[in-house]
Order: structure tokens, then sequence, then C-alpha cells
């Protein structure tokens, strides 16, 4: 009795705060948790350039993606993304006489690293036992590292990158979620075809333009799980 008095709590009401304290530090971990999600994504890079002015669906080549969210609540989140794939193209596929009769081609690995917030339209909350999905923006920065198969020159073969596009995403079953987006990268290099900087060749018909940046494109489907509770040791 006097050992409880002279701390001011009875031992059952030390037990019963100890408890409550125990119990508010596991929820927290929980709600810390459930803001935290890993996602793989599947799909292609599609370049734009100097041999591919616009959009051509048969230059998709395969591409891959492991990528990081942090949700800061229900409308914003932060992603961190590393992706690789190919990109490539060909002057003979085109029905431009000129770029048929320059017959270049291009193929090269691409690896890069970034960072970006999505904006989501809807309230997308991990809820349970509800359709939870949502539209949404994003915008970024990062670097990215290219290989190519033909380098006529000393130029650099990294380039800042600016990520950005939409997407929708759809939990399917805690904590599974499914997703679809399509984002642009634009570079700072004009040099991923080869055909940039100073003309390689006297023949205006073997020139690119300088003046254009190349850019590619990232289409891929994903798969992400959230995580509901941290495990202590």
């Amino acid at each position: 009795m006097e050992k409880a008095l002279k701390t001011g709590f009875p031992e059952s009401r030390k037990g019963s705060l100890a408890a409550w304290i125990l119990l508010f530090v596991l929820l927290s971990q929980t709600v810390s948790a459930q803001k935290v999600e890993l996602g793989v994504g599947l799909g292609g890079f599609n370049y734009n350039g100097d041999i591919s002015p616009s959009f051509r669906f048969r230059f998709l080549k395969p591409a891959g993606s492991v990528f990081f969210r942090y949700n800061l609540n229900s409308a914003l989140t932060l992603r961190a993304e590393v992706a690789g794939g190919l990109i490539g193209a060909k002057d003979s596929e085109s029905k431009d006489p000129q770029q048929v009769l320059r017959d270049q081609s291009f193929r090269t690995s691409v690896f890069e690293g970034s960072v970006a917030a999505e904006y989501n339209f809807l309230d997308y909350k991990e809820r349970r036992f509800a359709v939870n999905w949502t539209p949404y923006v994003f915008g970024g920065m990062g670097l990215a590292k290219f290989s190519p198969n033909v380098n006529s020159g000393g130029y650099r073969t990294n380039t800042l990158v600016l990520p950005y596009g939409v997407g929708v995403k759809y939990q399917i079953r805690r904590p599974w979620a499914v997703g679809l987006e399509y984002g642009t990268r634009k570079t700072f290099t004009d040099y991923l075809d080869n055909l940039g900087g100073d003309p390689a060749s006297v023949d205006k018909i073997q020139q690119g333009n300088p003046s254009l940046k190349d850019k590619y494109y990232y289409l891929r489907l994903s798969v992400t799980y959230t995580f509901y509770r941290i495990v202590c040791p």
C-alpha cells in the first residue's frame, strides 16, 4: 500500500496503463504499416524520336519495374520506382519515303530510377469489404541510363527524365490491388536513337532533327501488396 501511494498509482492501475500504452503503440504501428505498399509492374517501353515521330504500337518492347508507395493520405501518394526495358525502332517500318530511304534503326536497353507523387481523384482508403478504386495522375523526376547497340560518338548515355502520366488502381481484395498506368518519360538527350547532336553525315537524308529531344513511354499493369501488420521480433 505504501509503495502504491509513493508512485501515485495503484498496482492495478499501473498494469492497466501499461496495457493501454502497449495497445496504442501496436495500433500506431499498424496504421503506419497500412501506408506502405510494394508492387511490381510488367508492360512495355515505346520510343518517340527521329525514327518514330509518333506513337507506333509495333515498336512496343518489354519492360518491367519494382516500386514502393507511401500513402500520405487518401488523396496523395509518394512513389519510388526502378524500371528497366528495351526501346527501338526502324525507318523501314515508316510510311515516310525519306525515312525509308534513310534506313536507320536502333535498339537500346534503358534503366531508370525515379520518384513521383500521385494524386488520387477519389477517396482511396484501405477499407475492408468496400469497393475501393481511383483514377490518378502522377509526376516526378528521375535518372535514366541507356546502352545503345550503335554509338557513333562520345555522347553521354545517361539523362535526367521527367515522368508524368495517368493511371487507375483497384483494390481487388485486401491486401492485394491491381493497377494500369500509362506515362511519358521526357528526356534531355537526343541520342536514344543515335541520331542526335552534330550530323554524322553531310547527307541530309541521314540526319535527324537536333531541335527535338527523344522521349519514351511506359505502359504497365501492376500488382501491389499493402502491409497491414508489422511483425515484432
